[in-house]
């Protein structure tokens, strides 16, 4: 484990520990925390917020946004044609694409829950009361929070994500399988820190989506992939962590080891007991009153809020657009979701609004976290034009001196669910993006008909099983090519041994290749775990 690089500069922050939760709007999660603070901009009972069951409904029919949410079952729409009826209050028409309607009304929450289910509204228009969410009530009266951080992307998981470390998505507004499996190329935050001598760190619980990232995937970055387990509390406790963290959650929902990312269906519980754990190993940690903690949610998950989203002046990070039939030009943002500032450094109860600048329109979204780490590291250079356009939040940073009094530990959150892990269900969109870099790992990208399986006719629980392997034989094949003496900018990929190509060294598959495969119907349920497989090495 590499120390932590001293000399950030007259920033008195060291070490920058980031957690992105899963699929939860601000209104939703923190909404009405206005309550605890007059600050914040939420919800209260006297200034009710709504939406209209149809938009076409001369009578208005409208759902109330209530503070009635415990476990959430259902997992609203989040697409970005979803998003689109969500944020301007009408549905996407292909016959008459209209990319960019006008302001955004957030009006079509309602509409959009109940296309996709009757009674889905109901879920989609309510959101948590403070004391459901007692580890955030605790942060958010002793720490720091922002009301106007939105999703990079209006769009599913995968594309905010890479957002967050990359300041693009390389075009993806949905799952993009070519890239998944090539690994996407662009340039991350990790790169640019590594470049500069600071030391950057990623625990994992499940297989780290941090491998979306190609360059990632280099031999001399899988030493800072790290067992969660295994090595977080240890780090903290010994003063070791790096200057830039990043903490993966438990993707699938297991009975042994429930999900704790907040992903609907998932318990919210589970993403609290989390949180506090985190929290409370960096709290008791030498390297406290160096660290800055953030929490954030990539996207909102098909949860309402009332806050408009930005819908000008954003600009494109690279050039590229979407794939058809949307042709999304990245120049809005997605909607509202909550963004903790966590560390002694800060006022207890700061609420950050508008970023003020670095150009009049700029926001704080998941580019923020790139452009303010380039900023207290000092770095050399933007990652793209996105987040050299976002809003940095190190205005946060306060105080002359670190607080005394920041609580040692949080409360124990109560279960809300009373059934246990899903273990049967199917996957999400998400799951399946890990699938199938799993897949992309281990050597099983050609074999449409496994894909299928483990995407669209398995479970949580075999899915879990298969990433995990794929893992696994990746890290114990990449462990080899280093002992070898590989070159470590070197890549491996693990081949099926029934390939008569297994020797060879090769790339895994251009996009012009994979793009003519197409996935076929399966006609048996065999086993996905029968196979051996041996690994090649790409210099890249």
């Amino acid at each position: 484990m590499s120390e932590t690089k001293r000399g950030s500069g007259s920033y008195p922050i060291k070490t920058i520990v980031v957690l992105i939760q899963e699929n939860r709007s601000f209104d939703h999660t923190l909404g009405w925390f206005k309550e605890l603070n007059r600050e914040i901009d939420g919800v209260t009972k006297s200034d009710l917020k709504f939406n209209p069951v149809l938009s076409s409904d001369l009578n208005r029919h409208n759902v109330v946004f209530g503070d009635q949410s415990q476990y959430v079952d259902l997992n609203p729409g989040h697409s970005i044609r979803d998003i689109y009826e969500q944020v301007f209050g009408k549905p996407w028409d292909s016959s008459h694409p209209d990319p960019n309607p006008g302001p955004a009304t957030m009006s079509g929450f309602a509409q959009n829950a109940e296309r996709k289910m009757k009674g889905m509204s109901s879920a989609v228009m309510n959101g948590f009361k403070p004391d459901a969410l007692p580890v955030y009530k605790e942060l958010v009266q002793n720490f720091a929070i922002c009301d106007r951080w939105f999703a990079s992307v209006p769009g599913a998981t995968q594309p905010n994500r890479l957002f967050v470390h990359s300041a693009t998505s390389h075009g993806a507004t949905s799952n993009d399988r070519i890239l998944l499996v090539e690994g996407f190329p662009q340039k991350t935050i990790f790169e640019s820190l590594d470049e500069a001598g600071f030391t950057f760190g990623i625990y994992y619980q499940s297989v780290p989506t941090n491998l979306f990232f190609r360059n990632m995937r280099k031999l001399k970055y899988l030493t800072h992939f790290h067992d969660y387990g295994l090595q977080f509390k240890k780090d903290c406790k010994e003063g070791k962590l790096p200057n830039y963290v990043v903490v993966e959650q438990r993707w699938f929902d297991l009975l042994l080891n429930p999900a704790n990312d907040d992903h609907p269906s998932h318990d919210v519980s589970e993403g609290q007991k989390l949180v506090k754990e985190v929290y409370e190993a960096l709290r008791s940690s030498p390297q406290w009153n160096e660290i800055l903690f953030i929490i954030t949610y990539d996207e909102h998950g098909g949860f309402y809020d009332h806050v408009p989203t930005p819908v000008d002046g954003v600009p494109n990070p690279d050039g590229i657009l979407g794939a058809p039939p949307y042709h999304f030009e990245f120049n809005r943002l997605g909607v509202r979701v909550p963004a903790f500032f966590i560390s002694p450094w800060i006022e207890p109860g700061t609420v950050l609004h508008r970023p003020n600048g670095p150009y009049p329109r700029s926001q704080y979204e998941h580019s923020s976290i790139p452009a303010t780490v380039k900023k207290i590291f000092k770095l050399k250079d933007f990652l793209t034009k996105r987040d050299s356009w976002a809003g940095t939040f190190e205005s946060v940073i306060t105080r002359d001196s670190p607080r005394q009094d920041c609580p040692a530990t949080l409360s124990n959150p109560m279960k809300m669910r009373a059934t246990v892990a899903k273990e049967n269900a199917e996957l999400s969109d998400f799951q399946e993006d890990i699938v199938i870099v799993a897949a992309g790992l281990k050597g099983d990208y050609n074999n449409e008909e496994l894909i299928h399986k483990l995407c669209k006719e398995t479970c949580v629980t075999d899915a879990s099983k298969y990433v995990t392997n794929a893992f696994e034989k990746f890290l114990e094949e990449s462990r080899k090519a280093r002992e070898r003496g590989y070159d470590e900018n070197d890549i491996v990929y693990c081949v099926d041994d029934n390939d008569d190509h297994r020797h060879g060294v090769k790339p895994p598959p251009s996009q012009s290749e994979a793009s003519q495969a197409t996935i076929p119907k399966p006609k048996t349920r065999s086993s996905f775990f029968s196979k051996l497989f041996s690994c090649f090495v790409c210099r890249d």
